[in-house]
């Protein structure tokens, strides 16, 4: 039953109070999400000579890793729409800091692939839960900036990385490293479940922020969606805005896999940067993708505001955004000129994804009813997932093995850069085509729900 919050005028500390400290702890839960996944990459070169890897060992432990969480969101979308999202998103972040602490028991390089593996369908829960989230605590209007917000912690996250992980490891040894980032994901737990519950039961909520959180047309019937039956797999995919989703998160996810576990790679043998020197060409990259993010959905909003309809300005900026992508094809003769131009505009780059990530995540809750958004965020996530397989084991893992074997590995980043600048023009068309207007899904199966009352 939906509980009546205390009467509350319109202020402006009461719209917004709430919302924006459940915004704060997806951005926290985001951000030791990626912390937990980018520790790897980090310590990559103390596990390649203490366990002996190459290039396609490496890969390979990567590619269990992306497999689990492409298979975890294929589910994991269902499990957090049927246990709501305060249950769903705790349950997955307890295991998923299970996981990251269990690497450190890890002792050969076939328990590394199977850690990864129950790392990444662990962490499969995030984003499906944090876009449902959103939807719940956000009018459609501000999405794109709680989204561009929370989605920020995927670049602090990397950015904490590369500032802590190599001196833990240099200090303590590699083991430690996983043990205090997996740690940090039980703190989150306890502020979880202190401070969030879904508005319709939330016994602080004003009446005020309710009703400017349900503003949207036919919102507040969607404030009671925890008693609506959820939405088959096979239902959400006769929809072309569904597959519009999932083929841009398929050609796009894999390039941030790239940035996320061979960015050290490629400064350590580029420019010959070993243990803590590369913290800073690292934290600076994902520096700028924090800016990306946040600035990605600054964009839509501020169209928004201008008059522009809330689908186009999204897709506008989408094609900005994939436009300022593409000039990462020239990474590499900028770094034989200067290491940091290199760094620069892979940054522009990364940075560019988190806006488009910003962007394409909202696509969803602006398209679909709430109900429905953990899911086909889940769908959408495991496509990306699944292109990070395809990337990594037919481009990656033979590509830079060959080219490692023969003293060429410049090239191989050369064809992955290029990978890199076009796959967002690309997927942009695919989306604009599959859904080139704004078309709010209808799921017949049951009738609209009663405007709730407060």
């Amino acid at each position: 039953m939906i509980q009546t919050p205390p009467a509350a005028t319109a202020t402006a500390t009461s719209i917004g109070k709430y919302r924006w400290t459940i915004c704060s702890l997806v951005f926290f839960a985001t951000t030791v999400n990626y912390l937990d996944r980018a520790v790897i990459s980090l310590l990559k070169p103390y596990l390649e000579t203490e366990f002996h890897w190459n290039a396609g060992d490496y890969a390979n432990i990567e590619i269990a890793f992306k497999l689990a969480y492409s298979l975890g969101m294929l589910g994991v979308g269902r499990i957090i729409d049927k246990l709501g999202t305060k249950m769903g998103y705790a349950l997955s972040t307890f295991l998923w800091s299970l996981a990251a602490i269990g690497h450190a028991l890890v002792s050969s390089t076939l328990g590394f692939s199977v850690a990864r593996a129950f790392l990444g369908v662990t962490e499969a829960g995030n984003f499906p839960a944090a876009i449902k989230t959103t939807a719940e605590w956000f009018p459609q209007k501000e999405r794109a900036l709680a989204t561009g917000i929370f989605n920020s912690g995927s670049n602090v996250g990397a950015i904490i990385a590369p500032l802590t992980v190599p001196w833990i490891a240099e200090t303590w040894g590699w083991k430690w490293a996983f043990i205090i980032t997996g740690a940090l994901g039980f703190v989150w737990l306890v502020l979880w479940f202190m401070l969030y519950e879904v508005p319709a039961r939330h016994a602080k909520l004003t009446k005020a922020e309710f009703e400017y959180i349900h503003s949207d047309v036919d919102d507040l019937a969607a404030a009671s969606i925890e008693t609506q039956p959820k939405v088959s797999w096979f239902k959400l995919l006769t929809f072309r805005q569904t597959w519009g989703f999932v083929l841009g998160k398929f050609l796009t996810d894999p390039v941030w896999w790239f940035y996320l576990f061979w960015l050290p790679d490629f400064l350590t043998k580029q420019y010959g940067l070993k243990g803590t020197d590369i913290a800073l060409p690292v934290a600076m990259v994902y520096m700028l993708s924090s800016v990306g993010s946040i600035g990605g959905g600054w964009i839509p909003l501020n169209f928004i505001k201008h008059g522009m309809p809330a689908f186009k300005a999204r897709k506008t900026s989408m094609l900005l955004i994939a436009l300022c992508v593409f000039p990462i094809v020239f990474a590499q003769q900028l770094g034989q000129i200067n290491m940091w131009l290199a760094v620069l505009v892979i940054g522009i780059a990364a940075a560019a994804h988190q806006a488009w990530s910003a962007n394409i995540f909202t696509t969803v809750s602006d398209m679909f009813p709430k109900r429905a958004v953990a899911s086909v965020t889940g769908i959408g996530g495991m496509a990306g997932g699944m292109g990070g397989i395809l990337l990594s084991a037919l481009v990656q893992k033979r590509m830079f093995v060959y080219y490692e074997s023969i003293g060429q590995l410049d090239k191989a980043y050369f064809i992955m850069f290029w990978i890199c600048g076009g796959a967002y023009l690309l997927a942009w068309v695919l989306m604009h085509f599959l859904a080139p207007t704004m078309k709010q899904i209808q799921l017949d199966d049951v009738p609209p729900a009663a405007a709730p009352t407060r």
